[in-house]
């Protein structure tokens, strides 16, 4: 990666109200305090219309808070087949995230879309805390696959 290339990373879930909007805000926070902010852009998306507009869910948002990161402004929209072409990875959160962002783009000809969780030592899906109300679970998921995409990328 050049010196004034961004690494550009697009977080995607269902809503884009719990599980991707924490992941781009922890990967912000680990770049960061990496000293690498101005390499990367990182975003969120997500592959439904039902929350665009809509804030952070409030215990996600209080979920990061409580690890001193702010989410403040974000507000959900949805991927498009253009965001393809637009980043370098497209990370979904499960299995069915990925269905759905591979009809969005078309397919997957470069290989740019991934599941979160393929970077740990624990392959799998980000648990969904909008069913489990697990808000820790999911935070324990989303910061061990943000550390492991980070190392993956540097």
């Amino acid at each position: 990666m050049g010196k004034d290339t961004k690494y550009r990373i697009l977080f995607v879930c269902h809503g884009n109200i719990c599980r991707s909007p924490m992941a781009e805000f922890v990967m912000k926070d680990l770049v960061k305090k990496a000293g690498l902010e101005e390499q990367f852009l990182i975003e969120s998306a997500a592959t439904s219309t039902e929350e665009i507009g809509n804030s952070v869910y409030p215990p996600a948002r209080q979920k990061l808070a409580e690890h001193g990161i702010s989410c403040k402004g974000k507000i959900a929209r949805q991927m498009n087949s253009s965001d393809y072409n637009r980043y370098d990875l497209l990370i979904g959160m499960d299995s069915w995230n990925i269905r759905n962002m591979n009809r969005i783009c078309g397919g997957d000809p470069e290989g740019k879309i991934h599941m979160l969780m393929d970077y740990t030592s624990r392959p799998g899906e980000v648990a969904d805390p909008w069913y489990t109300d697990n808000f820790e679970a999911t935070w324990q998921d989303v910061l061990e696959g943000c550390q492991a995409l980070l190392k993956t990328i540097k």
